[in-house]
């Protein structure tokens, strides 16, 4: 599992990071809030561990935006901030856990697998041979990992979960993507598109007039 922290102690990123890594997670770390948000945009991570006080932009500014433009990647505050009022800005915004410093490692290996439980973040669906993990947005098929973004992922996970069934690129947009910004029919075609592109066999039959069928056989 994949961890972005966002700390500026140096130390303590330090001794956060060798910890998770210990425990078996890859860990990217950041000091400056604005690189962070940038490799968010750029990468997949199926955690996200922010400080709230760190140089350009503070994580509550990052988990606000993130969570506007529909990132629904598990967030845990990591912060000396104590007061009430913060706590309450923190869930407001979306967080999943908010811990105050200081703290012990294995309190936060333990909020870390507590969310992971509830997320489901190693859920696996199998099929055709491969085996497909969504929250992680990953297909792995031998010893061969095909990386996705997050929509994609969510939405293949809509197909496999509802194979053989015909799809309209309404149902998609209405299950997938909820109350967020409404993705046009050429944007969902898009979609489709790129995941095809990432099979070597043809799983999506175009139903015309009607959307898209998933066929596994």
């Amino acid at each position: 599992m994949k961890i972005l922290l966002l700390e500026d102690d140096v130390i303590l990123q330090e001794i956060i990071e060798e910890f998770l890594v210990e425990n078996g997670y890859k860990v990217e770390s950041f000091f400056d809030g604005e690189k962070a948000l940038d490799a968010i945009g750029d990468g997949t991570y199926d955690m996200l561990l922010l400080d709230v006080n760190v140089p350009n932009i503070d994580g509550f500014e990052i988990l606000s935006y993130l969570r506007e433009i529909g990132n629904t990647t598990p967030a845990i505050y990591i912060t000396s901030l104590a007061g009430i009022d913060d706590l309450k800005k923190g869930f407001d915004l979306g967080a999943d856990d908010y811990l105050k410093k200081p703290f012990e490692l294995e309190e936060l290996y333990a909020r870390i697998e507590h969310i992971v439980k509830v997320h489901r973040l190693q859920e696996e669906i199998e099929f055709d041979g491969m085996k497909f993990i969504p929250k992680a947005h990953q297909i792995v098929l031998e010893d061969k990992i095909i990386e996705m973004r997050q929509k994609e992922a969510q939405v293949l996970e809509y197909f496999v979960r509802n194979t053989g069934k015909i799809i309209s690129c309404d149902e998609i947009i209405e299950n997938v993507w909820n109350d967020e910004n409404v993705p046009t029919h050429a944007t969902i075609r898009t979609y489709i598109k790129n995941l095809r592109k990432m099979f070597h066999k043809e799983y999506f039959d175009n139903i015309k007039g009607e959307g898209y069928r998933f066929n596994i056989l």
